[in-house]
């Protein structure tokens, strides 16, 4: 039990931080601009640049394995986008943030540091790929549901284009995509080029914690949701029980991969929910608050999680 503490406590802690330097220090949310080009456009994809690019090409085509996983986590948001349309009675628009809420964990700055840490290195290729699968897919998803909530203001052909460039262009893609080709290559980047990659990936998940922190302190909770009774075991719990069930009923995976893909789900709601219900005006301060309360009771279900893991009560 000491261990798995101490594995989650820094980054927790390092998410207090934040949240503490960010309610003593009153510096307005842009303060925090640049720090997010740094985590978004270096840290992270440097990060991801370097896992995918030293792993064998082989490791890099499971489409299997990446495709259960998308499978197990759009049956979430399904089921809770049912919840909220069909039960709650919210507009399409509403039950679609709330679904992002229930499924979209917060990958990017808490699972690679997360999962290799508790782990190892064995990790890092399948937390790459889910990582750039799933938000490249989320970043299709979202805009598509929102413009045929809003009845078609957007020209098609406009929509595909703007969608498409937003996934393939993200730099969590485009890291990603040369670490493969430099993995199918062979070819070695200059010992220069590998230090600059190394220091830029070691400052990713310190700096994204202490942002999210920063972030969760500076977006009070006003409105807490009716939903997040549902919404946080759903997150939380059901998520990462389906990508497990999931993975064992197809089979054929490494069992740190499971461990992996099952660690990433049980994380708490992105920050990128916040951005995309602040972004179309709807549910932003329920997203807040959903964010919020997940990330404190993930400090539980995560140390319950690691100590299955850890006891191998997980049969992988």
């Amino acid at each position: 039990m000491s261990d798995i503490l101490g594995l989650l406590f820094p980054f927790f802690g390092l998410i207090a931080v934040g949240f503490i330097a960010a309610r003593l220090i009153r510096q307005p949310e842009s303060g925090l601009v640049w720090l997010n080009v740094f985590i978004v456009y270096a840290a992270l994809p440097a990060l991801f640049f370097k896992l995918v690019s030293n792993t064998p090409f082989d490791q890099l085509t499971r489409l299997d394995f990446i495709s259960v996983d998308l499978l197990a986590t759009y049956a979430v948001f399904s089921l809770l986008f049912a919840a909220g349309y069909f039960w709650k009675r919210n507009g399409v628009r509403e039950s679609t943030i709330q679904a992002f809420a229930g499924a979209y964990g917060n990958i990017g700055y808490m699972g690679p540091g997360l999962a290799i840490l508790a782990l190892g290195e064995a990790a890092a290729v399948p937390v790459a790929l889910i990582v750039c699968f799933e938000n490249a897919l989320h970043f299709i998803v979202a805009p598509s549901i929102m413009a045929v909530a809003d009845g078609g203001a957007v020209r098609k052909a406009s929509l595909a284009r703007q969608v498409l460039t937003k996934a393939l262009l993200h730099p969590f893609i485009i890291a990603t995509a040369l670490g493969f080709a430099v993995a199918a290559s062979g070819v070695q980047p200059p010992d220069a080029f590998n230090r600059l990659v190394d220091y830029l990936a070691q400052a990713a998940a310190p700096c994204a914690l202490f942002a999210m922190g920063v972030t969760l302190a500076l977006r009070p909770v006003k409105r807490v949701p009716v939903e997040i009774g549902y919404i946080v075991p759903a997150k939380l719990i059901l998520h990462p029980v389906l990508v497990y069930a999931f993975m064992m009923l197809h089979g054929g995976f490494d069992p740190v991969w499971v461990e992996a893909a099952v660690l990433l789900a049980a994380l708490p709601t992105a920050t990128n929910v916040f951005v995309i219900a602040q972004q179309y005006g709807i549910w932003y301060e329920r997203a807040s608050a959903t964010i919020l309360i997940t990330t404190i009771c993930s400090a539980v279900t995560l140390a319950g999680l690691l100590l299955l893991i850890d006891a191998t009560a997980l049969p992988l």
